[in-house]
């Protein structure tokens, strides 16, 4: 898990730093009545270059419930669909991960949370490349750096901070 200085590194090195990022989309068939709502790729490839500190490639799937149901079920032992899941494919160099969206839930969430869609859907981004650099929120510490973290990333790209009020 991350420090605190390392996290003010990650911040500062966020304009400092020239980020390589190979970014693939792919959208599963079961998905068309949520495109409307979903960012471009290059909003998303605008958001996962804000939380990332190293060179990366990332194939980035948006799905619907049913997939998404099955990949928390099969990876995590959770059955129903989650907002994000982020697969690391070990140390490597660049990054490397797949990173799965669930455009139904991510729409509920926002819905539910009175949040702005792109804004969730940026949230949603920067999380799971933190994920894919490590960071992660099991613990209540953890939890606390990994968001206190997004609230910087979040904000500079100009959206509000996503816990203000939780």
């Amino acid at each position: 898990m991350k420090n605190r200085s390392e996290v003010s590194e990650i911040v500062t090195g966020l304009v400092r730093t020239k980020i390589k990022l190979k970014l693939t989309v792919q959208y599963a068939n079961d998905i068309t009545s949520h495109f409307k709502g979903i960012p471009t790729r290059l909003q998303f490839r605008k958001w996962f270059k804000a939380g990332l500190t190293q060179d990366a490639e990332i194939v980035l799937r948006i799905v619907g419930e049913i997939e998404g149901r099955r990949y928390n079920r099969d990876f995590r032992g959770r059955d129903y669909a989650t907002n994000v899941l982020t697969f690391v494919y070990g140390i490597t160099l660049p990054l490397s991960g797949d990173i799965v969206l669930c455009a139904s839930v991510v729409e509920k969430e926002a819905d539910q949370q009175h949040k702005d869609l792109q804004a969730h859907y940026a949230l949603l981004a920067v999380h799971s490349v933190l994920h894919l650099q490590g960071y992660e929120h099991e613990s209540h510490k953890n939890a606390v750096t990994m968001e206190r973290l997004e609230t910087k990333i979040i904000t500079r790209l100009g959206f509000d901070d996503p816990y203000q009020g939780s």
